[in-house]
């Protein structure tokens, strides 16, 4: 599943899904929202553009690594400290080449995709200078 949503998901049943024939690890990334002095967190995506490009990121990653199964969903909305983020699940016949492209997932991403995220506080908010997509840290 590649999927850029407002829901949260099960990752239960995404580390069940993972588990193809061959399987001999599942690697998992949860990114949640930390309590920075926060209280809650609003994300943005190009949604259409971020898509390809997370579709990109997965085809890459599965015939760099030999993957076997790749599940990329990155939320948008407003989000609050504690709840999920950005879920990568990734599996593969060996433990290196899970942990490999897992780390080059959340790496690409981070370098490329246009989702931008904005930091709320009791005294207003701040976009996060950017590591997603482009430079500012503030959607286009």
């Amino acid at each position: 599943m590649i999927a850029i949503q407002t829901e949260d998901v099960d990752i239960g049943n995404l580390i069940k899904a993972a588990k193809k024939h061959g399987t001999g690890a599942v690697v998992v990334f949860d990114g949640i929202v930390r309590d920075d002095d926060i209280t809650e967190m609003e994300l943005e995506a190009y949604e259409d553009v971020a898509t390809k490009e997370l579709e990109k990121i997965a085809g890459d990653a599965t015939e760099r690594f030999n993957l076997l199964h790749v599940d990329i969903i990155h939320r948008i909305g407003r989000l609050s400290v504690g709840e999920n983020i950005l879920i990568i699940i990734v599996s593969a016949g060996h433990r290196e080449e899970a942990y490999r492209g897992s780390r080059y997932i959340i790496e690409a991403i981070k370098a490329g995709v246009p989702i931008w995220k904005k930091e709320l506080t009791k005294n207003g908010g701040r976009w996060v200078p950017g590591d997603h997509g482009h430079g500012s840290g503030e959607p286009r």
